[in-house]
């Protein structure tokens, strides 16, 4: 985990808790319900203080307001984060137990935070937190619910990927072009799968080093952890924690362009700039990895059929297009017209009567 400063505090409310049933730090954060019912998955991690895992919740949910307002949502932005200790593992009682006390936690917001599955928690976990309260989408599909979003999350990913591609190379098509993949979870895995079978040249890396026989199944390049931003690339996917692209890491990456869905990957926003000093193209990570929240939202909403919906998760990469011409026409950095874009529907959204 890297540590990072608490960001300012222009959230509308945080709950804090000491779940009564895990003992566990609990914390949901709502930063905005200005476009509607904030929704935001609930992350189970390990940090090494509790103020690291409050503020990695209160970065989390500012990014999901811009997140959901710059995919046209009609959601605020929240998010839900349960500390474990570093070494700590929870066994089947205690881990429903936190989940219950999440479920509590969620419901004492009534209704103005919606919580989903997110790095570390499940679709069952979801099952576990409706038992407390009705706000929470992305149950398991067995149940009638949405079930895992990390197919419609890297569906949006690969979208913006080949929109990336098109700007750098002038061709979308991933065919022998060079993407490295550091992290291979959910969504790293799937795209990994997928950009292998259209013919690119892999190189990958993960903390988990049983990620290694996904990489030999494909034929990627294995690499240690650390050093994958070394490697020459025309796309750097940064697919796992946040704060990985520090100075140090920007100011060595052999890439063209940077473009995953890691929450976060800027160490500092400073970081945009320095890419762009360095001529490198980098794709917004809360348009970019935006597939899962839009997927459960409209589920939920029941705005559309499936494929109507996934078709609005492919559209991310003309965002990303959108996202790039008005950096170029606006001579601003990729980041700051995102962050405009968000901020032109929130403006909106201010300007309408409760």
């Amino acid at each position: 985990m890297t540590h990072l400063p608490l960001p300012e505090f222009t959230h509308e409310r945080v709950e804090v808790i000491s779940g009564r049933r895990s003992g566990l730090f609990i914390t949901v954060a709502l930063h905005s319900s200005v476009l509607g019912s904030a929704l935001g998955g609930a992350r189970l991690w390990t940090y090494p203080h509790w103020s690291d895992a409050l503020g990695d919740a209160l970065r989390l949910s500012a990014a999901m307001t811009l997140k959901n307002a710059a995919a046209g949502l009609d959601a605020g932005g929240g998010k839900a984060v349960i500390r474990l200790e570093p070494g700590q593992t929870l066994d089947a009682e205690r881990r429903r137990a936190a989940f219950l006390d999440l479920g509590d936690a969620v419901e004492s917001l009534g209704g103005l935070y919606r919580t989903a599955e997110d790095v570390g928690s499940t679709t069952d976990d979801m099952l576990t937190v409706s038992e407390r309260t009705a706000h929470v989408v992305g149950l398991p599909d067995t149940v009638g619910g949405s079930g895992e979003p990390a197919g419609p999350t890297s569906l949006g990913v690969y979208a913006s990927l080949c929109a990336t591609l098109e700007r750098v190379t002038g061709s979308a098509d991933v065919a022998g072009r060079r993407i490295t993949i550091s992290g291979l979870g959910q969504v790293g895995s799937r795209l990994a799968v997928r950009l292998s079978a259209e013919g690119a040249v892999l190189t990958v890396t993960d903390v988990n080093p049983a990620k290694r026989s996904l990489a030999t199944d494909l034929g990627a390049r294995w690499v240690e952890p650390g050093t994958e931003h070394l490697v020459p690339a025309d796309v750097f996917v940064p697919a796992g924690i946040g704060g990985v692209l520090t100075d140090e890491v920007i100011d060595t990456l052999d890439a063209a362009a940077v473009c995953g869905p890691a929450n976060n990957p800027l160490a500092d926003r400073s970081g945009a700039d320095r890419l762009a000093a360095r001529g490198i193209l980098y794709a917004p990570d809360f348009v970019v990895n935006a597939g899962g929240v839009v997927y459960l939202d409209l589920v939920a909403k029941q705005l559309g059929a499936r494929d109507e919906i996934m078709a609005r998760v492919a559209a991310i990469g003309d965002t990303v297009r959108n996202v790039f011409d008005t950096a170029s026409t606006r001579v601003i950095t990729p980041l700051a017209a995102a962050e405009a874009l968000a901020a032109e529907r929130l403006d909106v959204g201010r300007r309408i009567p409760a």
